[in-house]
């Protein structure tokens, strides 16, 4: 069975919840970050890979927006490369980072066992509690579950962090962070998902998303 369909399907009935899957890895899903277009160091690699061949093009979001949603993906990194998911971004003066909350993508050599930077964190507010990550050219398996205020990070199997937005907790953590200069980071309830471009290539593939009834689950 192709490799997308299996992931719709065990999207849509792993939970026993009903849900829409789609599978958004076409850039004909995304665009460049306030541009109409996506710009040209974004490529696809076949139907179902997103390919960032360098830096300078900017980020990408999705042309549609969400609220709740189950989105998963894999990704692979270059060596010393930094990249990242975003969800719930708007459109504001500033860059993605403004708005929107990330689950960071990275060669964890970077950061030398700083778990609250590293990949499968949610950069610089909830750590994983090991590094699960696999070696720079290797896939890595996530998944974002957004339900209102409750969010989760898993990754290869292993649920990284889990928290609830605007809880005194989040408040507290973004209050000694330097996102408290940022009035509204992870204030919206609705916005887009966004692929960071940090100036390293990377790859993203077998991006689904779900919508409708998620009635959350860890798993």
């Amino acid at each position: 069975m192709h490799r997308s369909l299996l992931l719709l399907l065990l999207l849509c009935t792993s939970c026993g919840h009903m849900g829409f899957a789609e599978n958004i890895s076409s850039l004909d899903n995304w665009r460049g970050y306030k541009k109409d277009a996506v710009p040209e160091q974004w490529v696809n690699e076949g139907e179902n890979t997103i390919y960032l061949t360098g830096g300078g093009g900017g980020d990408i979001i999705t042309r549609e927006q969400y609220e709740s949603f189950d989105l998963t993906m894999e990704w692979k990194i270059s060596p010393k490369g930094n990249s990242g998911i975003m969800y719930r971004v708007s459109e504001t003066d500033g860059p993605t980072y403004f708005t929107g909350p990330e689950m960071q993508v990275l060669d964890n050599a970077v950061v030398g066992g700083d778990l609250l930077h590293a990949a499968g964190s949610d950069y610089a507010l909830h750590a994983p509690a090991e590094d699960n990550s696999r070696p720079v050219g290797e896939w890595n398996e996530v998944r974002m579950l957004v339900d209102g205020a409750h969010v989760e990070y898993w990754m290869n199997g292993v649920q990284q962090c889990s928290y609830e937005l605007w809880s005194e907790d989040w408040n507290a953590r973004v209050a000694a962070s330097k996102f408290k200069q940022w009035p509204g980071f992870g204030m919206n309830k609705r916005g887009h998902i966004a692929l960071q471009d940090h100036g390293n290539p990377v790859w993203y593939r077998n991006i689904v998303i779900r919508t409708g009834d998620l009635g959350y689950e860890s798993r």
